[in-house]
């Protein structure tokens, strides 16, 4: 697995690279925003600093996130940051964790593996079908992971995509943002269900054009959210 170091402090990159490479990874760094565009195709996942010179790192996330050839990369963003707004932009970006500064090592071991996990599982999962589904002015291709609004195509990053596809393919059933968490982002989330929030409102914004879809995604007070009808 290869993975993308991105933080201007070389102390960090070279604690980072040595783990990652003691527990069998192959590792590239990068020291700010542009030299982390240049490299990020092919990688497997993205560790990302916010605080970049260049290029900042949320720019950097939306760049890759917006790029069919590195739109579905992980990411999962480093930062010294601890603030509400800086989690929520990154989530917001496509970023699929959030680490803050200083963290434990073993803790940031443990959400590469299961990011990796996850997007491996998702790779797999989609090899050989060819199901579209459309419901309203939606159409969704699940072999080619593409979405359609009116046959315009829309951005979605990888966990919106992911989001929308289990509520469609679920009507009438209410899940919880713990259960979203789980079956998403493939693992017990360390933040708080405020991902799935963000990830919600982001979808209903960019289905709007959509109101069979966008108004279905309702949310069930004091459990989660559920898709409620699906209309031909």
């Amino acid at each position: 697995m290869q993975i993308l170091v991105v933080d201007d402090e070389a102390s960090i990159r070279e604690l980072l690279t040595f783990n990652l490479k003691k527990n069998g990874y192959e590792v590239t760094a990068a020291a700010d925003g542009r030299e982390a565009l240049a490299k990020a195709a092919g990688m497997d996942l993205v560790l990302l600093d916010i605080m970049l010179p260049e290029v900042d790192g949320l720019e950097v996330c939306r760049r890759l996130k917006a790029d069919p050839q590195t739109s579905g990369i992980p990411i999962i963003m480093l930062t010294a940051k601890a603030e509400e707004i800086d989690r929520v932009l990154g989530l917001e970006l496509g970023a699929d964790d959030y680490v803050v500064k200083p963290f434990s090592m073993r803790e940031l071991l443990a959400r590469v593996k299961a990011v990796l996990r996850r997007s491996a599982k998702d790779s797999q999962s989609e090899k050989g079908r060819e199901e579209t589904l459309k419901i309203g002015g939606l159409r969704l291709d699940f072999s080619s992971y593409q979405a359609w609004l009116h046959d315009e195509p829309i951005a979605l990053t990888p966990k919106e995509y992911e989001l929308l596809k289990l509520l469609v393919t679920n009507p009438g059933r209410a899940f919880s943002r713990d259960e979203l968490l789980e079956r998403i982002w493939g693992y017990e989330y360390y933040g708080d269900t405020r991902t799935v929030d963000v990830h919600i409102r982001h979808l209903r914004a960019k289905l709007k054009g959509a109101p069979a879809v966008s108004d279905a995604i309702e949310t069930v007070r004091g459990v989660g959210y559920r898709f409620a009808r699906r209309t031909a």
